[in-house]
């Protein structure tokens, strides 16, 4: 495994205090409210469980998969595992392990919005502003990080990986 880490981007110890910080945010937002997190899987669970843990506002869970078609259509995706439940009239923050491009994001808020939510923002652990090609309201975000291949928390390269405590760059 440290033949494929180029170094260590984030320790734990760095990402928790991070979420810790990012919760505080959303609990000041939502204060009085209960909150629906909606992760995406799979790259999302770690950072919900963690940010879900930390939270003290009363919080449902709820999660999608999607599909994407590769690089030919950025953004046509299709979803895979739609909610379990309604959100019609709830408060909800989608939790995202990264948002890259911003496509992929604007899809998800515009299939969720139609679905009447009370309010609808945008959590992520990593954000590539980088690549961003549209734009997308990331109203919470743990990192800002410019465009390396990170693996860690969720993120994978081949379904590998997303089960390290912290986040690291891969080598090219």
């Amino acid at each position: 495994m440290s033949g494929e880490i180029e170094r260590v981007l984030f320790t734990e110890e760095q990402i928790h205090q991070r979420i810790r910080e990012v919760a505080a945010a959303i609990e000041q937002r939502y204060e009085g409210r209960e909150l629906k997190l909606i992760g995406i899987l799979k790259g999302s669970v770690f950072f919900l469980t963690a940010l879900a843990r930390v939270l003290t506002l009363p919080v449902k869970l709820d999660f999608l998969a999607i599909s994407s078609f590769g690089s030919k259509n950025p953004g046509v995706v299709r979803i895979a595992k739609d909610l379990d439940e309604p959100i019609e009239g709830e408060d909800v923050l989608l939790v995202e392990d990264i948002v890259d491009t911003g496509f992929t994001t604007r899809y998800l808020l515009q299939n969720l919005a139609g679905r009447n939510p009370n309010s609808i923002a945008i959590c992520t652990l990593l954000d590539r502003t980088t690549k961003r090609m549209v734009p997308v309201p990331v109203e919470f975000r743990c990192f800002e990080i410019d465009d390396r291949f990170v693996i860690g928390f969720g993120l994978d390269y081949k379904q590998l990986h997303r089960n390290l405590g912290y986040l690291a760059v891969m080598k090219p």
